[in-house]
């Protein structure tokens, strides 16, 4: 039992101690066998205490005192160190920053410069010691690193792409102006690098802090969802996006209102990706606020400056603009200039002092008329306009693919007519009589509708059935040229030259390949007939076209490309999904029908040689021998032909095409194998077949020196190809592509 120490305590327990002794002697407390056992030991002599059990020290109620130099030494010895981070053999950083706390000392750039393989977009200028002295630490400039998680998947043109992108909208290229057009070529990577740019401007600059609070990207429709799953693939949830692909107005409304009132450095939902069409019909909305970055997808919809879409993306509050374009303009000099002026605005002058100091000289000096001084004067004047406009466009070619992806084989393939579309074109020619409706050089709507009916017959004469029974203008008495019994309900693939063709080209490829097949068309006619023939012939397809909603498009284009999709084909509309599409599922593509726009079958074509494509790529331009789409194909190939030639209007139409020209797409050649083939006047074949290289310099007196081999069925190395020839196939030009580099002969 202890006692209290204290010292009134003390001198009680002195003064009483005689009688507790007593007391002590008269009564005993009880005690356990425990301790009567250790007493018993004690009195024999022996202890069992603990040694290591101390004894206690005596208290006192004064306490030890240290000077103020110990106590001091004593606290900071307490204070001095290190935080340990409490895992063995940890080797990460050790948190020097604390949250909330302002970094100390040099301001450091967000990624290492100088780590291998490291994208410097940015480098501060190099100091001189006397200058490093004198310079405000918090206000050095500091080196702009692109992310790590991105460089390292960057090829080296898409690296060059990103800085340039990013050169221009800091203005470093072009002092004072802040935009630039990407028109590289489908399949370069455009989408992973305008990303790159975004996901950069977003976190860093010279500064030490973002360049940009919010980003836009406007694109096609069918195009928004593919531009959300891009940014999750590449940044992987690094950031959340918002993509308006559908929606009330009132809810759209909403999302955008939210979106443009986020402030700070680290904005919740920084990039918006919005269609075209949404953008316009909420601008309002847009307006009201500031952007740091606008990226247009697809820009070549802005060609015209008038239109309501070019004026709502103009009145956007950003200086950064991009526009994306695989298909750039390059002679419409008005659509040129509408392009350039939206994303620099002023770098042309305006649209007067343009058409007066570029597009006028020009267009004089490629007069046929012109004189030698204004050919010379023209000729500085286009120089002039490529000089500044190429300070903010970049332009690669798809060559630079042929060292990531296979082969790939583009193959023009002339069907003969059957003999009843061959009456039926004949037929029309007669009654309708389109050249002699073409006077002083003007075409009226009439031949325009005759155009698309010669263009839906060289398809198949189902297309144009309707016509024939209502007895229109060109096909009165065609009825009676139609075999007895014929329906529409089931397709005939016999009574068509291309239609008997993809017949065999699809029989072939599924019975001898695990291939897929896309087919495109200009017409959902066309799809039409597509679809009943998969269904007679049990082929399990899928379908995109202008009624399918952009949610399921995107679904459909993912289950596709899944390898274990039993799907065999996919019918595309290249209308609605002709552009940005992947379908690397696929690797043969089937052109069914040209379109005038050469761009669009580009952009369709383009639609599965692309990143992630591992097998070889067939791609068949189907073209009806001696017809109106052989005169569309030369048309198309022809060097000195608009990229923008379309038929959409009457002065369209006027304005591209001479009076000879229009009369020659009314004719029809039979006796030939191919007119194109005629018209270039090849000198490396004899009888159609090749049996020579081309010689130096240029193969043949064409546009189409292009097309490196020419062939007859002995000519033919695709095997599907040469199984369909004596269907109805009479000639074709094909070309491997990059097969220089790649060692074919």
């Amino acid at each position: 039992q202890r006692r209290s120490l204290a010292p009134s305590q003390l001198a009680k327990r002195k003064a009483g101690d005689e009688d507790e002794e007593e007391e002590e002697e008269d009564w005993h407390p009880p005690t356990s066998r425990k301790r009567q056992k250790a007493a018993s030991e004690t009195e024999s002599g022996e202890c069992y205490r603990s040694p290591f059990r101390k004894p206690l020290a005596q208290l006192t109620n004064r306490p030890h005192c240290l000077d103020s130099s110990q106590h001091e030494a004593f606290i900071r010895s307490i204070l001095s160190k290190p935080f340990k981070v409490p895992i063995p053999n940890y080797k990460g950083p050790l948190g020097l920053r604390s949250l909330g706390v302002k970094r100390a000392g040099v301001r450091s750039p967000l990624h290492d410069p100088f780590e291998e393989g490291a994208l410097v977009l940015y480098e501060p200028p190099v100091l001189s010691a006397h200058d490093q002295l004198k310079i405000d630490k918090d206000k050095a400039p500091v080196h702009v690193v692109v992310d790590p998680v991105l460089s390292r998947v960057l090829r080296p043109h898409q690296r060059e792409g990103v800085k340039f992108l990013w050169d221009c909208v800091t203005s470093r290229r072009i002092p004072g102006s802040h935009g630039c057009i990407m028109a590289d070529e489908m399949g370069l990577g455009k989408t992973l690098q305008c990303i790159t740019l975004m996901w950069t401007l977003l976190r860093q600059s010279p500064d030490c802090k973002p360049e940009i609070e919010k980003a836009v990207v406007v694109s096609p429709s069918s195009l928004v969802r593919n531009w959300y799953n891009e940014v999750e693939k590449w940044l992987g949830g690094r950031i959340q996006p918002l993509a308006i692909d559908g929606g009330s107005k009132e809810e759209i409304d909403r999302k955008l209102v939210g979106f443009m009132n986020q402030r700070g450095l680290r904005v919740p939902s920084p990039i918006l990706i919005i269609s075209y069409e949404t953008f316009r019909l909420h601008a309002e909305v847009l307006q009201k606020g500031s952007v740091g970055l606008v990226i247009c997808d697809e820009g070549h919809r802005l060609k015209n400056s008038e239109n309501q879409t070019y004026q709502a993306l103009n009145s956007l509050n950003t200086p950064r603009r991009v526009l994306i374009s695989g298909t750039p303009i390059q002679n419409d000099l008005l659509e040129y200039f509408s392009l350039v002026h939206f994303v620099n605005s002023g770098i042309l002058g305006t649209a007067q002092e343009f058409k007066r100091h570029f597009e006028m000289p020009i267009l004089k000096g490629r007069d046929a008329d012109a004189s030698e001084a204004e050919r010379h004067r023209g000729e500085e004047r286009l120089k002039e306009l490529i000089s500044i406009v190429n300070r903010c466009l970049i332009r690669r070619t798809s060559d630079i693919l042929s060292k990531y992806l296979p082969v790939k084989i583009e193959q023009v393939v002339c069907c003969r007519l059957t003999p009843l579309q061959t009456e039926l074109y004949k037929n029309f020619l007669k009654q309708a009589k389109p050249v002699e409706e073409l006077k002083e050089g003007k075409i009226s709507v009439s031949s325009l509708s005759s155009i698309t009916s010669l263009k839906k017959l060289c398809n198949h004469p189902a297309l144009i059935y309707d016509k024939c029974v209502e007895e229109e203008e060109g096909f009165m008495g065609a009825l009676d040229l139609f075999p007895s019994g014929y329906s529409t309900k089931s397709v005939e693939p016999q009574l068509s030259g291309k239609m008997l063709v993809l017949d065999y080209i699809l029989a072939v490829t599924k019975s001898t390949s695990n291939d897929k097949v896309v087919l495109v068309s200009n017409y959902t006619q066309t799809l039409d007939l597509f679809e009943k023939l998969c269904r007679n012939r049990r082929y399990l397809y899928v379908r995109l076209d202008g009624t399918m909603s952009i949610k399921k498009r995107a679904k459909i284009v993912e289950r596709f490309n899944s390898p274990s999709s039993p799907e065999f084909i996919f019918m595309l509309s290249s209308k609605a999904g002709g552009c940005g599409l992947n379908l690397i599922g696929a690797n043969r593509l089937v052109m069914f029908d040209p379109d005038w726009n050469p761009a669009n079958d580009e952009q369709a074509m383009a639609r599965v040689w692309r990143d992630g494509q591992k097998k070889m790529c067939y791609i068949y331009r189907l073209l009806s021998t001696g017809t109106i789409e052989e005169k569309i194909f030369q048309r198309q190939t022809h060097k000195k032909a608009l990229s923008s030639c379309v038929v959409d209007e009457e002065q369209d139409v006027e304005r591209h095409f001479s009076l000879g020209e229009l009369k020659e797409l009314f004719t029809l050649n039979e006796t030939t194998t191919s007119d194109t083939h005629d018209k270039i006047r090849c000198r490396r074949c004899v009888n159609g077949h090749q049996v020579r290289p081309p010689p130096e310099g240029s193969d043949c007196t064409s546009d189409l020196s292009q097309w490196h081999h020419c062939a007859d069925k002995r000519g033919l190395q695709d095997s599907v190809l040469k199984a369909a020839w004596d269907a109805a196939v009479t000639f074709t030009f094909h070309h491997h592509s990059h097969e220089e580099q790649r060692g074919i002969p």
